[in-house]
């Protein structure tokens, strides 16, 4: 039996280490061709060779706040693959600040990252996808901060819902083209992220580890993180053939804190 995405060209921003790099690692096992973009050479490179130099290239220096280097990023992605025809959007960024603390600076920068950078490379990744037609495929991986709000991220809530307003209007533009468009939306994912947000918190307030990790885990009501690779998993199956009737979605992995109405 062959595999569901067989010498499919996927590419992937921000895949040098958690989320993305568990999506590189599940859709590879699909048969997909990886483009793994991000700005770091070295992550990128490590995990290029884990996976095989004849099934995954690294491009570094793939800002998505900078048409150039998309741009340049694409044009090596497709002399080595060829055209895209399933874009995952994930790369993306949550400094924590009070409101009153968000500068205009951390602010810009953030949407920069997190909403116009999806705008960027998607729609520099279109007409690869609008030539492939049926079966292509652009998920963004947004964030159940996109669904509801979390005090001291306001930036962060605020890209991540017009990611998901972005994701709908997208869908409905192009229902008739064969391509769809949905967004995975994450709760608390036990990534570099998170690691770090716990020594910080162990280091300004002198709580243990297992007290620190528990500010991120009693939002979930399995009371747990979500596993990289569960995220990984809902990304495969919205990449399948099986999913082609799925579109304009913001699906929840976050074991319950979020319910749809």
């Amino acid at each position: 039996m062959g595999k569901p995405l067989q010498d499919r060209h996927v590419l992937v921003t921000g895949a040098g280490s958690g989320i993305g790099a568990a999506i590189a690692h599940r859709l590879a096992q699909d048969g997909a061709l990886l483009t793994l973009a991000g700005r770091r050479a070295e992550p990128l490179e490590a995990l290029a060779a884990e996976l095989g130099v004849a099934c995954a290239i690294a491009v570094s220096g793939f800002d998505v706040t900078a048409p150039e280097a998309i741009a340049t990023g694409l044009e090596r992605a497709r002399a080595r693959f060829g055209a895209v025809s399933i874009l995952v959007n994930n790369a993306g960024e949550a400094p924590s600040a009070s409101f009153e603390k968000t500068s205009l600076d951390l602010w810009s920068k953030v949407l920069a990252v997190d909403l116009t950078g999806v705008f960027q490379v998607t729609q520099a990744v279109l007409p690869d996808l609008k030539a492939h037609g049926l079966g292509a495929r652009i998920i963004s991986i947004a964030s159940t901060a996109g669904l509801t709000g979390y005090a001291y991220v306001s930036a962060y809530c605020a890209a991540k819902h017009g990611v998901i307003g972005l994701t709908r209007a997208l869908a409905l533009e192009l229902a008739r083209s064969g391509i769809t468009v949905n967004a995975v939306c994450p709760g608390f994912t036990d990534t570099p992220i998170i690691a770090r947000s716990i020594e910080t918190i162990m280091q300004k307030t002198g709580r243990s580890a297992e007290e620190a990790l528990a500010e991120f885990t009693r939002a979930n009501p399995q009371g747990r993180l979500v596993a990289p690779e569960e995220v990984a998993d809902s990304v495969a199956w919205l990449a399948s053939p099986g999913a082609s009737a799925v579109t304009g979605q913001a699906i929840a992995i976050a074991g319950g804190e979020i319910m749809a109405g």
